[in-house]
């Protein structure tokens, strides 16, 4: 089959079925989260806890909530990886190192899911499930908590408060998380991703030596993982390998997984401010960003230059033969612009301009759709700049959703959008700039030297910071460095915009509507679909142009 044929083929399937699911899902999430009515087991928790559900809170107290369950599920998460060889189902594997479960603790709590480690040989099976697959739903959870929080503070008039993040913790991975993972567990079952409790098993290769092949329950993990938008593999190369992703088909519904609650999310705000229109608004910049970039990404790996990929149809090398290319490029393009960090091939393997496309998708911020949670309030922070932009050129307060954006909200907005290319472009300059640290990155971290070295720590800072958690799979990051600076630009890369957004979700549930004008933009009209496009670009991709020229696009212009 043609790949542009296939291409369409895949989009169409994919964008069919999020139709189908767009309304229900979204409608239902919104429900959920302004309801006032309990289920049994959450009115349980909230006892045990000393929590209220019918009690609301400032801004600050939520913070401090998402700090202090963080902060505990760190420790928890690095306290059990000290202690596996203690622990049932070990395999027999020692403890983990204490930097790697330092950066391994906090990637899983802060939703980023790098790992620096090849999962089947440093945990075990209890770690996955009590450590890993439990942070896999909460901090999931976390960030669409921190996204209905912004909601509510556009949607409430002179409210002192933005909701109580325990109800929302638990709303969100009791009735939303929770069910949509043992469903889709099954599925891949069905599609025969591996779940059980098997030893390694000794197996006889066809040039006569022996391998082990591992188990372990890796369905219920695979489906938390990408609907939460997690990314952490059960297996070393991830999705790409056979027990977690094995036929074609599993593959869509992967990639299905990734972009269902992102995509869903919209209309869940356009019903909680009473405007689906914005949420269609939303929606449809999502979409423009997805189209494009999934576009240029294929077609970068389809001209592949070189005798080698033109005899084989375009860069092969680091795919899957079960996927090819267009299944494996919708899978990168999915994954970087979802903050899911799941990969089905090797993302160092790709052309220098395909690479760079992944890079790109993060680097917008990953708002197209962007992870559970954190691609909504993201894109909703970027709408926050383009209508104070288009108040500007008419010479208007600017307004949205009946909110006035004043010298707070664009301040807290501006630092939203600083922090992470700071993390990112700090980072990668120390990695070189400290005489010390260089001689470690390139003596033993980069595989590649020149500039395709430089892209992969580029990369590495890159993913680390947007939370997102794939790799160019080419940089050893298990070392002292790595392990620790990747782990601070994971944590500040996810608390200080939560920070930011909290801040402004208690800046604007403060203030009452202001009635529309003639003078008000319309922003659920092309015009502002247009204008908050152009905005995402502008202030996210044209910040890392000159990182980028040094890297990616040196390399694919040489």
């Amino acid at each position: 089959m043609p790949p542009l044929l296939l291409l369409i083929l895949q989009l169409a399937t994919l964008a069919l079925l999020l139709g189908i699911v767009y309304r229900p899902l979204g409608d239902y999430m919104a429900t959920v989260f302004t309801t006032r009515k309990d289920l049994a087991v959450e009115r349980g928790l909230y006892r045990v806890i000393g929590v209220k559900s019918d009690s609301d809170q400032s801004w600050p107290s939520y913070f401090r909530s998402v700090i202090a369950f963080s902060a505990v599920g760190i420790v928890l998460v690095y306290a059990v990886q000290r202690l596996q060889e203690y622990l049932p189902y070990a395999l027999g594997l020692p403890a983990v190192p204490e930097n790697l479960s330092f950066n391994t603790a906090i990637s899983f709590v802060t939703n980023t899911n790098w790992q620096s480690y090849s999962p089947e040989l440093t945990v075990g099976y209890t770690v996955q499930m009590l450590g890993l697959a439990v942070q896999n739903f909460v901090s999931a959870a976390v960030g669409i908590a921190v996204a209905i929080a912004l909601v509510r503070g556009f949607a409430r008039r002179s409210s002192p408060t933005i909701g109580n993040f325990w109800v929302d913790l638990f709303r969100g991975t009791i009735r939303i998380l929770l069910p949509l993972a043992a469903v889709f567990a099954v599925v891949l079952v069905v599609g025969g991703v591996i779940q059980n409790f098997s030893d390694y098993t000794d197996a006889s290769t066809i040039a006569g030596g022996t391998q082990a092949i591992p188990g372990g329950p890796a369905a219920s993990q695979e489906a938390i993982k990408l609907l939460g938008t997690n990314g952490g593999g059960f297996f070393n190369v991830n999705s790409a390998h056979p027990f977690e992703n094995p036929t074609g088909w599993t593959n869509l519904v992967e990639i299905f997984l990734m972009l269902v609650i992102p995509f869903a999310l919209p209309r869940t705000f356009g019903r909680m401010v009473g405007d689906n229109r914005q949420g269609y608004a939303i929606l449809a910049t999502m979409v423009a960003f997805f189209i494009v970039s999934v576009a240029a990404m294929t077609a970068f790996e389809l001209a592949g230059s070189g005798s080698a990929t033109s005899l084989a149809g375009g860069s092969m090398e680091g795919k899957e033969q079960r996927f090819g290319i267009v299944g494996s490029t919708i899978f990168g393009t999915t994954s970087t612009l979802t903050s899911t960090g799941a990969v089905n091939s090797m993302h160092d393997s790709y052309t220098a301009l395909g690479g760079g496309m992944a890079m790109i998708n993060m680097m917008l911020g990953e708002v197209a759709p962007g992870g559970v949670g954190a691609g909504l309030y993201g894109i909703l922070v970027i709408a926050i700049i383009a209508v104070f932009i288009a108040g500007l050129m008419v010479g208007r307060t600017p307004e949205y959703l009946g909110k006035k954006i004043g010298t707070r909200e664009i301040k807290l907005a501006s630092l939203y959008i600083l922090v992470t290319p700071t993390l990112v472009l700090v980072g990668t300059a120390l990695s070189f700039a400290i005489p010390a640290v260089r001689d470690d990155v390139e003596g033993t971290s980069i595989w590649n030297s020149g500039l395709h070295g430089f892209s992969e720590v580029l990369y590495a800072f890159t993913s680390a910071a947007n939370n997102n958690g794939s790799a160019f799979a080419g940089l050893t990051a298990n070392t002292p460095w790595f392990n620790t600076a990747l782990a601070v630009a994971m944590f500040l890369g996810r608390f200080l915009p939560i920070l930011f957004v909290l801040a402004l979700a208690g800046s604007l549930a403060a203030q009452d509507r202001v009635p529309v004008t003639a003078g008000t933009l319309p922003t659920h009209k092309p015009l502002f679909i247009g204008l908050l496009f152009g905005t995402v670009l502008i202030v996210s991709a044209l910040t890392y142009f000159p990182v980028l020229a040094l890297g990616p696009l040196a390399e694919g212009l040489n």
